[in-house]
């Protein structure tokens, strides 16, 4: 089973938890001040809001070295929810990637909700995990940890897909705030 540490002790990360627990992992959970806390998972999830990004891979760019390190963030304006915050031919994860060279870095949980990731279900339907990355062995021992907690996983391809992936966080994020869907619903994929 694997090692996992979470930055972040808020609803996505306590979700992430309650999966990675039920898959038999080990799992670690730091808080975003928690600073002084060494990070000890092989698998890294940042569940922290995109503006955080920047100062956990300054923080704790030695110790993230070699690790995977998973962004789950969607940059969304979240004063106009009209756009996301990042260039339109970039992504939070290549930002992330670009600060922290040495570490693997793969997106993955943004377009799911809390209560999806929690339950393992959407409606009637397996939750669907989509990651993105470069790293080929850090993508399938991400996927592999996923599986194990019940949920599906689909590989969507490079990092450079991980704009497609915020984009789509985004659109989900959007109708649930707009309460045209709910906070426990989301997409669902049968593959």
């Amino acid at each position: 089973m694997a090692q996992i540490s979470i930055i972040g002790t808020g609803n996505m990360g306590q979700a992430i938890n309650t999966a990675f627990t039920k898959g038999g992992h080990t799992v670690q959970v730091i808080g975003q001040d928690d600073a002084d806390q060494a990070v000890t998972g092989n698998i890294v999830v940042l569940a922290v809001p995109y503006p955080a990004l920047a100062e956990i891979a300054a923080a704790r760019g030695e110790q993230l070295a070699g690790k995977i390190v998973v962004d789950i963030t969607n940059p969304v304006n979240f004063e106009t929810f009209d756009s996301l915050t990042v260039a339109a031919d970039s992504s939070a994860a290549a930002e992330l990637a670009a600060s922290l060279r040495d570490a693997k870095v793969v997106k993955a949980f943004n377009t799911t909700f809390a209560a999806t990731l929690a339950s393992g279900q959407v409606a009637d339907t397996t939750t669907t995990v989509l990651i993105a990355g470069d790293d080929a062995e850090a993508k399938a021992t991400l996927a592999e940890a996923i599986r194990a907690t019940g949920m599906n996983v689909i590989d969507a391809g490079a990092l450079s897909r991980a704009r497609e992936l915020e984009a789509m966080g985004f659109l989900q994020i959007t109708l649930a705030a707009a309460e045209k869907i709910s906070w426990t619903a989301g997409f669902a994929v049968n593959a």
